[in-house]
């Protein structure tokens, strides 16, 4: 005769009434503590970025505000090409053009971009018009009369010495002219003002003269 076994209760098997076993709880907890780990992660990279991207946005919209309340003029730029204006200030040679440009409130004007042909007087050409004459130019009372004369030096578009012809006539900003005459391979402004060099800008071009261009009497 066959003797039939009882069967042992398997340790895994489920009995009647019995709960989940625990290992499968401790399991689902560890998951849902690493899928909230990783929310908590992302929401941190996220609001970082949001905050990054916001703070990009003010310090950009704070320099362009800065630029356009201080005009042309003061947008700063180490890269490209200097205009006529930051040209002219950084010579040792034109610091009274350059104090008189200011005075006559003609900076941002000479830094749009033009073109312009600036004939620049040196300082050694101020001088010979006299400390008295120029001193009284700089009062703010005769601004109008400094602007003018600063005008009558300013041609607009860009005129390099090989395109001066002789006996020709360049009308300047102020609405006055001057003369052009070409002797021995120099040019030479109303008979007084020669060329000395030429320098190239953003917005056009520097003839460094020798002699204050003075506009007829109006």
């Amino acid at each position: 005769m066959i003797h039939q076994l009882p069967l042992r209760q398997n340790k895994f098997n489920k009995r009647a009434g019995e709960s989940l076993p625990s290992y499968k709880v401790t399991q689902t907890n560890n998951g849902m503590k690493k899928i909230l780990s990783i929310a908590f992660v992302l929401t941190t990279i996220l609001c970082y970025s949001c905050n990054e991207t916001t703070r990009q946005a003010e310090e950009t919209t704070g320099a362009s505000e800065s630029s356009a309340q201080g005009g042309q003029a003061s947008v700063v730029d180490d890269v490209s090409a200097k205009d006529v204006v930051k040209v002219a200030a950084g010579s040792k040679d034109h610091t009274t053009l350059v104090a008189a440009i200011k005075q006559a409130e003609l900076v941002d004007a000479l830094s749009n971009a033009g073109p312009f042909t600036v004939f620049a007087p040196t300082n050694a050409a101020f001088d010979k018009v006299g400390k008295e004459t120029l001193d009284n130019l700089m009062k703010d009372e005769n601004k109008a009369k400094l602007q003018d004369i600063l005008q009558y030096h300013v041609y607009v578009g860009s005129l390099k010495t090989e395109m001066m012809t002789d006996g020709q006539t360049l009308n300047q900003v102020n609405g006055g002219n001057i003369t052009v005459a070409v002797k021995d391979g120099k040019v030479v402004f109303n008979n007084t003002a020669t060329i000395i060099t030429s320098i190239p800008a953003s917005n056009g071009i520097i003839h460094v003269i020798d002699g204050v261009l003075l506009p007829p009497s109006k």
